[in-house]
């Protein structure tokens, strides 16, 4: 058995770890937030604070990584707490990719300047990002709680966020087609629905990790996905109705 001082220890190693995801997560939320709203009101300084914060995130995952890697090497855990360290590494990673994407929406804000209000787009990103923003908020809840249940939920929540993807995409394609000036702009707009639509699927990433740290097992029933681009891209010949 192992003295109580160094599981005091390896513990509190964990702890430090998790505060950080935290941290991360944080950060993660605000960046989701702040992109869009950049977008809405074309304000090129709050797009360009999204991208400067995102090197926070990355250095997080950076500090994360060497702290997971030294405690690996250090306290050769087994079975649950190596499960543990394990999780935090790659939730680290869905964390850190999220933050690529709003800083990608920022970017594209830029771009955009005040030509994003094409239809009801805004109103439709905004929501998807309301919804991706609470999804990261509750999945790092449910890695605190190791709730496999509220895990679980995320998983089939983000069939919403597709939903609203392939709304907006049908909208988007039906504003180009009508005029071609709109072109630009829209592309614009499905790529930043792009990017909302995989912060969900990396949510889900982090929801079958949680799964994984408490039984020890991935999920074994493939998540709901409706991604109508996608679709279309194997079979372009798809009508779009």
């Amino acid at each position: 058995m192992e003295p109580s001082h160094i599981v005091r220890s390896f513990d509190e190693e964990l702890g430090q770890i998790e505060s950080l995801l935290l941290e991360m997560g944080g950060l993660v939320e605000t960046g989701i937030a702040e992109s869009v709203e950049a977008l809405t009101n074309a304000d090129a300084e709050l797009c360009e604070k999204v991208i400067r914060e995102d090197k926070k995130v990355d250095a997080l995952e950076m500090r994360i990584d060497q702290m997971a890697v030294q405690l690996l090497a250090r306290r050769q855990p087994m079975a649950d707490d190596l499960r543990t360290v394990v999780c935090a590494l790659r939730i680290s990673s869905n964390l850190e990719r999220i933050g690529d994407y709003a800083k990608n929406i920022a970017k594209r804000g830029k771009v955009l300047g005040g030509q994003a209000r094409v239809g009801s787009s805004v109103n439709t990103l905004k929501r998807m990002a309301k919804m991706v923003r609470a999804m990261v908020g509750d999945v790092l809840d449910a890695f605190v709680a190791r709730d496999t249940a509220m895990a679980d939920e995320l998983r089939l929540r983000d069939e919403e966020v597709d939903h609203m993807h392939n709304t907006l995409f049908r909208e988007l394609l039906t504003h180009m087609m009508e005029d071609p000036r709109n072109i630009t702009p829209c592309m614009h707009l499905l790529f930043i629905a792009k990017n909302l639509e995989r912060m969900g699927d990396h949510v889900t990433g982090i929801a079958e990790q949680i799964s994984y740290l408490v039984n020890g097992v991935m999920p074994v029933d493939d998540r709901p996905k409706s991604d109508l681009v996608e679709t279309i891209a194997r079979n372009p010949i798809m009508p779009v109705k």
